[in-house]
Protein backbone atom coordinates (compact mmCIF):
# COMPACT_ATOMS: atom_id res chain seq x y z
CA UNK A 1 0.00 0.00 0.00
CA UNK A 2 0.75 3.23 -0.77
CA UNK A 3 -0.02 6.66 0.90
CA UNK A 4 0.56 10.16 0.01
CA UNK A 5 0.15 13.22 2.68
CA UNK A 6 0.11 16.76 2.89
CA UNK A 7 -0.31 18.48 5.93
CA UNK A 8 3.38 17.83 7.46
CA UNK A 9 6.47 18.55 4.93
CA UNK A 10 8.48 15.50 6.87
CA UNK A 11 6.27 13.11 4.35
CA UNK A 12 7.39 11.84 1.49
CA UNK A 13 5.66 10.83 -1.61
CA UNK A 14 6.44 7.13 -2.74
CA UNK A 15 8.79 7.31 -5.55
CA UNK A 16 6.95 6.08 -9.00
CA UNK A 17 3.42 7.91 -7.35
CA UNK A 18 2.33 10.69 -7.66
CA UNK A 19 2.27 13.43 -5.29
CA UNK A 20 -0.91 14.08 -3.02
CA UNK A 21 -3.21 16.20 -5.30
CA UNK A 22 -3.58 18.78 -2.65
CA UNK A 23 -0.74 20.69 -3.98
CA UNK A 24 -2.06 21.62 -7.19
CA UNK A 25 -5.63 22.05 -6.48
CA UNK A 26 -6.72 25.46 -5.06
CA UNK A 27 -8.21 23.97 -1.88
CA UNK A 28 -6.55 25.59 1.58
CA UNK A 29 -3.98 23.29 3.38
CA UNK A 30 -5.04 22.83 6.77
CA UNK A 31 -3.19 24.70 9.54
CA UNK A 32 -2.48 25.04 12.80
CA UNK A 33 -5.16 27.47 13.61
CA UNK A 34 -7.84 24.84 11.49
CA UNK A 35 -6.76 22.15 14.18
CA UNK A 36 -7.34 24.62 17.21
CA UNK A 37 -10.97 25.21 15.60
CA UNK A 38 -11.88 21.61 15.56
CA UNK A 39 -9.91 20.83 18.73
CA UNK A 40 -12.39 23.87 20.45
CA UNK A 41 -15.09 22.49 18.38
CA UNK A 42 -15.34 18.67 18.85
CA UNK A 43 -13.91 17.71 22.82
CA UNK A 44 -13.19 14.28 24.00
CA UNK A 45 -10.70 13.68 21.70
CA UNK A 46 -12.43 13.46 18.60
CA UNK A 47 -9.52 15.79 16.49
CA UNK A 48 -6.63 13.08 14.88
CA UNK A 49 -3.43 14.26 13.16
CA UNK A 50 -1.12 11.95 14.55
CA UNK A 51 0.57 9.45 10.96
CA UNK A 52 -1.00 6.00 12.23
CA UNK A 53 -4.82 7.80 12.39
CA UNK A 54 -4.41 10.10 9.02
CA UNK A 55 -2.58 6.58 7.48
CA UNK A 56 -5.58 4.35 8.75
CA UNK A 57 -8.45 6.58 7.74
CA UNK A 58 -6.79 7.08 4.27
CA UNK A 59 -7.27 3.92 2.95
CA UNK A 60 -10.77 1.33 2.10
CA UNK A 61 -10.52 -1.53 0.50
CA UNK A 62 -9.39 -0.53 -3.19
CA UNK A 63 -6.69 -2.28 -4.10
CA UNK A 64 -3.38 -0.55 -2.37
CA UNK A 65 -4.43 2.67 -2.51
CA UNK A 66 -4.04 5.39 0.66
CA UNK A 67 -4.59 9.02 0.52
CA UNK A 68 -4.43 10.58 4.09
CA UNK A 69 -6.48 13.15 4.78
CA UNK A 70 -4.79 16.30 6.90
CA UNK A 71 -6.81 15.69 10.11
CA UNK A 72 -9.43 12.85 10.99
CA UNK A 73 -12.23 14.63 12.88
CA UNK A 74 -15.18 12.26 14.74
CA UNK A 75 -18.38 14.14 15.18
CA UNK A 76 -20.94 12.78 17.12
CA UNK A 77 -24.29 15.28 16.31
CA UNK A 78 -25.74 16.56 13.52
CA UNK A 79 -25.02 20.34 15.08
CA UNK A 80 -21.48 19.44 15.14
CA UNK A 81 -21.09 18.12 11.47
CA UNK A 82 -22.73 21.63 10.75
CA UNK A 83 -20.41 23.67 11.90
CA UNK A 84 -17.39 21.14 10.49
CA UNK A 85 -18.52 22.12 7.13
CA UNK A 86 -19.69 25.69 7.43
CA UNK A 87 -16.36 26.52 8.66
CA UNK A 88 -14.56 24.31 6.07
CA UNK A 89 -17.04 26.05 3.74
CA UNK A 90 -15.86 29.37 4.17
CA UNK A 91 -12.12 28.32 4.49
CA UNK A 92 -12.39 26.40 1.32
CA UNK A 93 -11.21 22.95 3.08
CA UNK A 94 -12.05 19.85 1.09
CA UNK A 95 -13.87 17.52 3.68
CA UNK A 96 -14.29 13.56 2.48
CA UNK A 97 -16.97 11.63 4.46
CA UNK A 98 -15.75 8.49 5.52
CA UNK A 99 -17.90 5.38 6.77
CA UNK A 100 -16.60 2.26 7.44
CA UNK A 101 -13.68 2.00 4.40
CA UNK A 102 -14.89 -1.29 3.10
CA UNK A 103 -15.48 0.44 -0.39
CA UNK A 104 -14.12 -0.76 -3.58
CA UNK A 105 -14.49 2.11 -5.62
CA UNK A 106 -12.29 4.61 -3.75
CA UNK A 107 -14.86 6.81 -2.43
CA UNK A 108 -13.45 7.65 1.10
CA UNK A 109 -10.08 8.30 0.10
CA UNK A 110 -8.93 11.97 0.96
CA UNK A 111 -7.21 12.98 -2.65
CA UNK A 112 -6.88 16.39 -1.92
CA UNK A 113 -5.98 15.88 1.94
CA UNK A 114 -8.24 18.56 4.18
CA UNK A 115 -10.34 17.07 6.11
CA UNK A 116 -12.04 13.27 7.27
CA UNK A 117 -15.15 13.56 8.29
CA UNK A 118 -15.49 9.78 10.07
CA UNK A 119 -19.11 9.13 10.71
CA UNK A 120 -18.43 6.80 12.88
CA UNK A 121 -19.40 7.79 16.49
CA UNK A 122 -23.04 8.53 14.88
CA UNK A 123 -23.99 5.01 15.54
CA UNK A 124 -27.18 4.82 17.05
CA UNK A 125 -30.54 3.20 16.05
CA UNK A 126 -32.78 6.07 16.80
CA UNK A 127 -36.78 4.35 16.84
CA UNK A 128 -38.01 1.37 15.35
CA UNK A 129 -41.34 2.30 14.21
CA UNK A 130 -43.38 -0.83 13.79
CA UNK A 131 -46.59 0.71 13.58
CA UNK A 132 -45.69 1.90 10.11
CA UNK A 133 -42.74 -0.78 9.58
CA UNK A 134 -39.93 2.37 9.38
CA UNK A 135 -36.57 2.46 11.27
CA UNK A 136 -34.77 5.75 12.00
CA UNK A 137 -31.07 5.67 12.24
CA UNK A 138 -27.62 7.52 12.33
CA UNK A 139 -25.14 6.59 9.15
CA UNK A 140 -22.69 4.96 11.48
CA UNK A 141 -24.47 1.75 12.04
CA UNK A 142 -23.06 -1.57 11.12
CA UNK A 143 -25.46 -3.08 8.71
CA UNK A 144 -25.85 -6.34 9.93
CA UNK A 145 -26.35 -4.91 13.82
CA UNK A 146 -29.32 -2.39 12.15
CA UNK A 147 -30.89 -6.15 10.43
CA UNK A 148 -30.32 -8.31 13.52
CA UNK A 149 -32.05 -5.66 15.72
CA UNK A 150 -35.32 -5.52 13.66
CA UNK A 151 -35.19 -8.96 12.71
CA UNK A 152 -35.52 -9.37 16.70
CA UNK A 153 -38.73 -7.44 16.61
CA UNK A 154 -40.03 -9.17 13.38
CA UNK A 155 -38.97 -7.16 11.06
CA UNK A 156 -36.68 -7.39 7.57
CA UNK A 157 -34.21 -4.81 6.41
CA UNK A 158 -32.98 -6.63 3.08
CA UNK A 159 -30.24 -5.13 1.35
CA UNK A 160 -27.16 -6.79 2.16
CA UNK A 161 -23.57 -5.83 0.50
CA UNK A 162 -20.73 -8.81 1.36
CA UNK A 163 -19.31 -6.42 4.23
CA UNK A 164 -22.63 -6.19 5.85
CA UNK A 165 -20.76 -7.13 9.02
CA UNK A 166 -18.79 -4.04 8.92
CA UNK A 167 -20.29 -1.49 6.46
CA UNK A 168 -22.41 1.51 7.18
CA UNK A 169 -25.57 2.55 6.58
CA UNK A 170 -24.46 5.39 5.29
CA UNK A 171 -22.00 4.01 3.13
CA UNK A 172 -24.36 2.09 1.66
CA UNK A 173 -26.67 4.84 1.27
CA UNK A 174 -23.28 6.94 -0.55
CA UNK A 175 -23.16 3.94 -3.00
CA UNK A 176 -26.66 2.78 -3.25
CA UNK A 177 -25.28 -0.90 -1.86
CA UNK A 178 -26.78 -4.33 -3.10
CA UNK A 179 -25.96 -7.55 -2.13
CA UNK A 180 -27.28 -10.65 -2.60
CA UNK A 181 -30.75 -10.21 -1.90
CA UNK A 182 -31.25 -7.24 -3.43
CA UNK A 183 -32.44 -9.07 -7.16
CA UNK A 184 -35.97 -9.99 -4.79
CA UNK A 185 -36.03 -7.39 -2.70
CA UNK A 186 -34.14 -4.43 -4.27
CA UNK A 187 -30.92 -2.37 -3.19
CA UNK A 188 -31.10 0.10 -0.79
CA UNK A 189 -32.32 3.15 -2.91
CA UNK A 190 -35.89 0.97 -2.48
CA UNK A 191 -35.69 1.12 0.93
CA UNK A 192 -35.14 5.16 1.89
CA UNK A 193 -37.82 7.35 2.36
CA UNK A 194 -36.58 10.30 3.88
CA UNK A 195 -32.47 11.38 4.67
CA UNK A 196 -31.42 14.30 6.91
CA UNK A 197 -28.38 16.08 5.18
CA UNK A 198 -25.66 18.10 5.88
CA UNK A 199 -24.84 20.53 2.82
CA UNK A 200 -21.28 21.30 2.37
CA UNK A 201 -22.36 25.06 3.19
CA UNK A 202 -23.62 23.26 6.50
CA UNK A 203 -27.08 23.90 6.42
CA UNK A 204 -29.17 20.90 7.53
CA UNK A 205 -32.16 20.00 5.32
CA UNK A 206 -34.66 16.81 4.78
CA UNK A 207 -35.09 14.89 1.35
CA UNK A 208 -38.56 13.81 1.57
CA UNK A 209 -41.10 12.46 3.88
CA UNK A 210 -41.85 9.85 6.01
CA UNK A 211 -44.49 8.42 3.63
CA UNK A 212 -44.11 5.09 1.21
CA UNK A 213 -45.30 7.91 -1.66
CA UNK A 214 -44.55 10.96 -2.45
CA UNK A 215 -44.96 12.66 -6.07
CA UNK A 216 -44.30 16.21 -3.71
CA UNK A 217 -41.70 18.03 -5.91
CA UNK A 218 -38.05 16.60 -7.20
CA UNK A 219 -36.93 13.45 -5.51
CA UNK A 220 -34.01 14.94 -3.78
CA UNK A 221 -33.93 11.49 -1.38
CA UNK A 222 -32.93 9.41 -4.47
CA UNK A 223 -30.82 12.14 -5.31
CA UNK A 224 -28.61 11.84 -2.71
CA UNK A 225 -28.66 7.82 -2.43
CA UNK A 226 -25.87 6.87 -4.96
CA UNK A 227 -24.43 10.18 -5.06
CA UNK A 228 -21.27 8.64 -3.50
CA UNK A 229 -20.98 11.72 -0.75
CA UNK A 230 -20.29 14.34 -3.23
CA UNK A 231 -23.96 16.09 -2.48
CA UNK A 232 -23.86 16.18 0.54
CA UNK A 233 -23.50 14.36 4.17
CA UNK A 234 -25.99 11.83 5.93
CA UNK A 235 -26.79 12.52 9.09
CA UNK A 236 -30.19 10.55 9.71
CA UNK A 237 -31.82 7.92 7.30
CA UNK A 238 -35.68 6.72 7.68
CA UNK A 239 -35.50 3.40 6.10
CA UNK A 240 -38.69 0.91 4.93
CA UNK A 241 -38.62 -1.96 6.85
CA UNK A 242 -40.89 -5.46 5.43
CA UNK A 243 -41.86 -8.69 7.34
CA UNK A 244 -39.03 -10.83 8.24
CA UNK A 245 -39.38 -14.15 6.23
CA UNK A 246 -39.65 -17.23 8.40
CA UNK A 247 -38.13 -19.78 6.45
CA UNK A 248 -35.21 -20.31 3.69
CA UNK A 249 -34.10 -23.16 1.82
CA UNK A 250 -30.59 -22.88 0.13
CA UNK A 251 -28.75 -24.93 -2.30
CA UNK A 252 -25.41 -24.96 -4.04
CA UNK A 253 -25.62 -26.48 -7.82
CA UNK A 254 -22.64 -27.05 -9.56
CA UNK A 255 -22.30 -26.49 -13.49
CA UNK A 256 -20.06 -28.29 -16.18
CA UNK A 257 -19.90 -25.10 -18.42
CA UNK A 258 -19.33 -21.35 -16.64
CA UNK A 259 -21.53 -20.34 -19.58
CA UNK A 260 -24.33 -22.89 -18.50
CA UNK A 261 -24.78 -21.63 -15.51
CA UNK A 262 -24.99 -18.32 -16.12
CA UNK A 263 -27.99 -19.54 -18.85
CA UNK A 264 -29.66 -21.13 -16.10
CA UNK A 265 -29.84 -17.89 -14.48
CA UNK A 266 -32.57 -15.93 -17.05
CA UNK A 267 -34.37 -19.38 -17.37
CA UNK A 268 -35.36 -19.60 -13.73
CA UNK A 269 -37.39 -16.37 -14.08
CA UNK A 270 -38.37 -17.44 -17.47
CA UNK A 271 -40.32 -20.14 -15.33
CA UNK A 272 -41.87 -17.83 -13.02
CA UNK A 273 -39.71 -18.36 -10.37
CA UNK A 274 -38.18 -15.60 -7.56
CA UNK A 275 -35.47 -16.76 -6.02
CA UNK A 276 -34.60 -14.65 -3.00
CA UNK A 277 -31.05 -14.97 -3.91
CA UNK A 278 -29.30 -16.10 -6.98
CA UNK A 279 -25.53 -15.82 -6.92
CA UNK A 280 -22.64 -16.98 -9.31
CA UNK A 281 -19.25 -18.01 -8.55
CA UNK A 282 -16.76 -19.80 -11.14
CA UNK A 283 -14.48 -22.72 -10.39
CA UNK A 284 -11.23 -20.38 -9.11
CA UNK A 285 -13.33 -18.38 -7.11
CA UNK A 286 -14.60 -21.44 -5.35
CA UNK A 287 -10.95 -22.73 -5.25
CA UNK A 288 -9.49 -19.52 -3.62
CA UNK A 289 -11.95 -19.19 -1.18
CA UNK A 290 -11.80 -23.31 -0.16
CA UNK A 291 -8.14 -22.52 0.20
CA UNK A 292 -8.90 -19.37 2.34
CA UNK A 293 -11.54 -20.71 5.03
CA UNK A 294 -9.93 -23.48 7.42
CA UNK A 295 -13.94 -24.08 8.70
CA UNK A 296 -15.67 -24.15 5.30
CA UNK A 297 -15.49 -27.54 3.35
CA UNK A 298 -17.82 -28.49 -0.07
CA UNK A 299 -16.91 -31.33 -2.37
CA UNK A 300 -16.07 -30.00 -5.77
CA UNK A 301 -15.41 -32.39 -8.67
CA UNK A 302 -12.58 -31.52 -10.95
CA UNK A 303 -15.07 -30.94 -13.72
CA UNK A 304 -17.42 -28.85 -12.17
CA UNK A 305 -16.51 -24.65 -13.76
CA UNK A 306 -19.21 -23.17 -11.93
CA UNK A 307 -21.92 -22.76 -9.05
CA UNK A 308 -25.44 -20.84 -8.41
CA UNK A 309 -25.84 -20.60 -5.26
CA UNK A 310 -29.85 -20.34 -4.96
CA UNK A 311 -31.45 -19.12 -2.30
CA UNK A 312 -35.56 -19.00 -2.10
CA UNK A 313 -37.22 -17.53 1.08
CA UNK A 314 -41.13 -17.35 2.64
CA UNK A 315 -43.20 -18.40 5.91
CA UNK A 316 -44.43 -22.08 4.23
CA UNK A 317 -41.83 -24.86 3.81
CA UNK A 318 -44.35 -26.49 1.66
CA UNK A 319 -44.37 -23.90 -1.08
CA UNK A 320 -40.92 -23.68 -0.85
CA UNK A 321 -40.10 -26.93 -1.76
CA UNK A 322 -42.37 -27.14 -4.71
CA UNK A 323 -40.09 -23.90 -5.97
CA UNK A 324 -37.24 -25.86 -5.32
CA UNK A 325 -38.36 -28.74 -7.00
CA UNK A 326 -39.68 -26.47 -10.22
CA UNK A 327 -36.32 -24.94 -10.14
CA UNK A 328 -34.72 -28.52 -10.62
CA UNK A 329 -37.00 -29.40 -13.51
CA UNK A 330 -35.55 -25.84 -14.93
CA UNK A 331 -32.01 -26.97 -14.47
CA UNK A 332 -32.27 -30.44 -15.82
CA UNK A 333 -32.55 -28.90 -19.48
CA UNK A 334 -28.46 -27.47 -18.56
CA UNK A 335 -25.45 -29.77 -17.57
CA UNK A 336 -25.01 -29.62 -14.06
CA UNK A 337 -24.24 -31.46 -11.10
CA UNK A 338 -26.16 -33.04 -8.26
CA UNK A 339 -27.46 -29.97 -6.11
CA UNK A 340 -26.23 -29.45 -2.24
CA UNK A 341 -28.91 -28.98 -0.23
CA UNK A 342 -27.98 -27.22 2.86
CA UNK A 343 -29.84 -29.00 5.93
CA UNK A 344 -29.49 -26.83 8.88
CA UNK A 345 -28.67 -22.98 9.74
CA UNK A 346 -25.15 -24.51 10.62
CA UNK A 347 -24.88 -25.33 6.60
CA UNK A 348 -26.83 -22.83 5.36
CA UNK A 349 -24.28 -20.08 6.91
CA UNK A 350 -21.08 -22.35 5.84
CA UNK A 351 -22.44 -22.03 2.46
CA UNK A 352 -23.13 -17.80 2.94
CA UNK A 353 -19.64 -17.60 4.32
CA UNK A 354 -17.91 -19.12 1.44
CA UNK A 355 -19.88 -16.65 -1.10
CA UNK A 356 -18.94 -13.76 1.06
CA UNK A 357 -15.27 -14.36 1.69
CA UNK A 358 -14.72 -14.86 -1.81
CA UNK A 359 -13.62 -11.37 -2.48
CA UNK A 360 -11.32 -11.36 0.28
CA UNK A 361 -9.40 -14.71 -0.70
CA UNK A 362 -9.13 -13.39 -4.27
CA UNK A 363 -7.21 -10.64 -2.42
CA UNK A 364 -5.00 -12.72 -0.61
CA UNK A 365 -3.98 -14.71 -3.38
CA UNK A 366 -2.92 -11.73 -6.34
CA UNK A 367 -2.82 -8.30 -6.45
CA UNK A 368 -6.14 -7.89 -8.06
CA UNK A 369 -7.94 -5.36 -10.03
CA UNK A 370 -11.78 -5.80 -9.63
CA UNK A 371 -14.93 -4.35 -11.83
CA UNK A 372 -18.40 -4.13 -10.93
CA UNK A 373 -20.03 -5.01 -14.47
CA UNK A 374 -23.77 -4.97 -14.83
CA UNK A 375 -26.10 -6.30 -17.81
CA UNK A 376 -29.71 -7.41 -17.81
CA UNK A 377 -29.65 -10.78 -16.85
CA UNK A 378 -30.53 -12.60 -20.02
CA UNK A 379 -26.79 -11.11 -21.55
CA UNK A 380 -25.11 -12.57 -18.87
CA UNK A 381 -23.45 -15.47 -20.77
CA UNK A 382 -22.47 -12.66 -23.42
CA UNK A 383 -20.88 -10.86 -20.70
CA UNK A 384 -18.72 -13.50 -19.24
CA UNK A 385 -17.95 -14.92 -22.67
CA UNK A 386 -16.95 -11.28 -23.46
CA UNK A 387 -14.53 -11.17 -20.67
CA UNK A 388 -12.90 -14.52 -21.21
CA UNK A 389 -12.20 -13.27 -24.60
CA UNK A 390 -10.46 -10.39 -23.56
CA UNK A 391 -8.60 -11.27 -20.84
CA UNK A 392 -7.09 -14.36 -24.16
CA UNK A 393 -6.46 -11.08 -25.59
CA UNK A 394 -4.37 -9.28 -23.16
CA UNK A 395 -2.80 -12.06 -21.17
CA UNK A 396 -4.55 -12.45 -17.83
CA UNK A 397 -6.52 -14.36 -15.78
CA UNK A 398 -10.00 -13.41 -14.35
CA UNK A 399 -12.01 -14.58 -11.51
CA UNK A 400 -15.51 -13.93 -11.85
CA UNK A 401 -18.50 -13.86 -9.73
CA UNK A 402 -21.49 -12.11 -8.39
CA UNK A 403 -25.31 -11.37 -7.98
CA UNK A 404 -25.76 -13.30 -11.19
CA UNK A 405 -30.32 -12.86 -10.60
CA UNK A 406 -29.22 -8.63 -11.13
CA UNK A 407 -26.90 -9.50 -13.78
CA UNK A 408 -24.02 -8.11 -11.53
CA UNK A 409 -21.10 -9.73 -12.48
CA UNK A 410 -17.77 -8.98 -10.59
CA UNK A 411 -14.97 -9.31 -12.66
CA UNK A 412 -11.50 -9.80 -10.42
CA UNK A 413 -8.47 -9.29 -12.84
CA UNK A 414 -5.54 -11.01 -11.54
CA UNK A 415 -1.85 -9.94 -11.79
CA UNK A 416 -0.29 -13.28 -11.40
CA UNK A 417 2.92 -13.54 -12.50
CA UNK A 418 2.77 -10.26 -14.81
CA UNK A 419 5.38 -7.62 -14.45
CA UNK A 420 4.63 -4.53 -13.27
CA UNK A 421 5.33 -2.86 -16.79
CA UNK A 422 2.84 -5.73 -18.31
CA UNK A 423 0.16 -4.73 -16.01
CA UNK A 424 0.29 -1.32 -16.09
CA UNK A 425 -0.14 -0.92 -20.07
CA UNK A 426 -2.11 -3.74 -19.96
CA UNK A 427 -5.01 -3.29 -17.30
CA UNK A 428 -6.25 0.35 -18.80
CA UNK A 429 -6.77 -1.26 -21.93
CA UNK A 430 -8.32 -4.50 -20.91
CA UNK A 431 -10.83 -2.72 -18.75
CA UNK A 432 -12.01 -0.21 -21.34
CA UNK A 433 -12.50 -3.66 -23.67
CA UNK A 434 -14.74 -5.41 -21.26
CA UNK A 435 -16.51 -1.88 -20.30
CA UNK A 436 -16.90 -1.18 -24.01
CA UNK A 437 -18.35 -5.17 -24.28
CA UNK A 438 -20.75 -4.00 -21.30
CA UNK A 439 -22.74 -0.99 -22.33
CA UNK A 440 -22.89 -2.61 -25.90
CA UNK A 441 -25.19 -5.45 -24.29
CA UNK A 442 -27.09 -3.03 -22.52
CA UNK A 443 -25.49 -2.72 -18.93
CA UNK A 444 -23.17 0.05 -17.25
CA UNK A 445 -20.18 0.49 -15.53
CA UNK A 446 -21.01 -0.29 -12.14
CA UNK A 447 -23.89 -2.43 -10.26
CA UNK A 448 -22.86 -1.64 -6.73
CA UNK A 449 -19.44 -0.42 -6.06
CA UNK A 450 -19.97 3.44 -7.04
CA UNK A 451 -17.88 5.33 -9.42
CA UNK A 452 -15.46 6.82 -6.82
CA UNK A 453 -12.11 7.73 -7.79
CA UNK A 454 -10.96 4.86 -9.90
CA UNK A 455 -13.60 4.33 -12.07
CA UNK A 456 -14.04 8.06 -13.22
CA UNK A 457 -11.63 7.57 -16.22
CA UNK A 458 -14.78 5.35 -17.70
CA UNK A 459 -17.38 7.55 -17.12
CA UNK A 460 -17.50 8.49 -20.72
CA UNK A 461 -18.07 5.49 -22.05
CA UNK A 462 -21.50 5.41 -20.21
CA UNK A 463 -22.53 9.03 -20.82
CA UNK A 464 -22.71 11.11 -23.54
CA UNK A 465 -21.24 14.83 -23.03
CA UNK A 466 -25.07 16.10 -22.49
CA UNK A 467 -25.46 13.79 -19.65
CA UNK A 468 -21.85 14.34 -18.30
CA UNK A 469 -22.56 18.39 -18.33
CA UNK A 470 -25.89 17.93 -16.54
CA UNK A 471 -23.99 15.94 -13.59
CA UNK A 472 -21.90 18.28 -13.54
CA UNK A 473 -24.76 21.16 -12.76
CA UNK A 474 -25.96 18.99 -10.05
CA UNK A 475 -23.38 19.03 -7.94
CA UNK A 476 -22.30 22.96 -8.24
CA UNK A 477 -26.00 23.49 -7.08
CA UNK A 478 -25.11 21.47 -4.19
CA UNK A 479 -21.34 22.04 -3.96
CA UNK A 480 -20.57 25.62 -5.80
CA UNK A 481 -16.93 25.76 -4.31
CA UNK A 482 -16.13 21.91 -4.65
CA UNK A 483 -15.36 21.03 -1.19
CA UNK A 484 -17.14 17.82 -0.40
CA UNK A 485 -15.69 14.71 -1.58
CA UNK A 486 -13.38 16.14 -5.09
CA UNK A 487 -12.06 14.19 -7.30
CA UNK A 488 -15.10 11.40 -7.06
CA UNK A 489 -17.58 10.57 -9.85
CA UNK A 490 -16.91 13.30 -11.97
Amino acid sequence: MFCVHSFSSKYKNTPGRPLHLNMHSHFKNIDHTDVAYFHKLLTDNRVFVDEETLTLYGSDETEDLCFPPSLVVKPETTQEVSAILHYCHAQNICVTPIGARTGLSGGALSIHGGVGLSMERMNKIIRIDEKNGQVETEPGVITQVLQDVCAERGWYYAPDPSSKGSCFIGGNIAENAGGAHAVKYGVTKDFVLNLEVVLPSGEVIWTGANTLKNSTGYNLTQLMVGSEGTLGVVTKAVLKLIPLPRHQMLMLVPFYKAEQACQAVSAIFQAGLMPSALEFMERDAIDYVLQFLDDVAVPVEADVQAHLLIEVDGNYPDALMQDCERMMEVLANFECGEPLFAEDEAQKNQLWKMRRKVAEAVKSHSVYKEEDTVVPRYQLPALLKAVKEVGAKYGFRSICYGHAGDGNLHVNIVKDQLSDEQWNQMLPLAITEIFKHTIALGGTLSGEHGIGYVQRPYMQLAFSETELALMKAIKSVFDPKGILNPSKVL
